[in-house]
């Protein structure tokens, strides 16, 4: 007697969260070209083929909505931070590490220039939650530099500003790649990707002294 009802309270279920998918997908790529305050309820829900009320049922407010996809986009960015901490061989860690950054700019270049644009903009909206979750993992990051450094596996380096490094250096691909399009007249293609990777671990790894 219960299964039907489990089950039709499973599809309901289902079904909320493909639509709150839907809603973020839209209010990312909305937020990445208009901004924040740019960006409308209403705009969102005709482009998710909604009514506005219907959105506000699950997102009552503009910002709970602009929330939601910090926290998705912060998500699965701390996710592709993760291999620093991933026991290997420093050359071999590093490459997987730009690797899953330029992947997520390929992938997620809407997600990344909304992150970009709240930071640019003050974090006035974010800044708490940023500061509790990528601090940390920066501060992570860095002790796995220094036990490195004092193993002798690396040359010594600021492993602060080598991240910052990373960061900027792959996030451009995302947050610049209307401009890198724009000089080099098309898109950016796969191959620009790879070649990217191949440059950016190059420059990191020589300035660790990592063959």
């Amino acid at each position: 007697m219960d299964k039907p009802r489990i089950n039709s309270a499973a599809r309901r279920l289902q079904n909320r969260e493909s639509l709150e998918a839907d809603i973020v997908a839209e209010a990312v790529r909305m937020f990445a070209d208009c901004g924040y305050e740019g960006t409308s309820i209403a705009r969102i829900a005709e482009n998710a083929g909604l009514s506005k009320q219907n959105l506000m049922y699950y997102f009552p407010t503009k910002q709970a909505l602009y929330q939601r996809v910090l926290d998705d986009v912060l998500d699965e960015w701390l996710e592709r931070m993760a291999h620093l901490a991933d026991a290997g061989q420093p050359a071999d860690v590093l490459r997987a590490y730009i690797q899953a950054k330029l992947k997520f700019s390929r992938e997620q270049p809407y997600a990344s220039r909304v992150y970009a644009m709240e930071v640019i903009g003050g974090a006035k909206l974010y800044g708490e939650q940023i500061r509790d979750r990528v601090v940390p993992v920066l501060r992570r990051d860095i002790e796995v530099f220094e036990g490195w450094i004092a193993a002798g596996r690396i040359a010594p380096v600021n492993a602060t500003h080598l991240l910052f490094a990373i960061w900027a250096m792959t996030q451009s691909y995302a947050d610049f790649a209307p401009q890198m399009a724009l000089v080099l007249d098309r898109r950016l293609t796969r191959k620009d990707y790879d070649e990217a990777e191949q440059t950016i671990a190059r420059m990191v790894l020589a300035a660790v002294a990592v063959a």
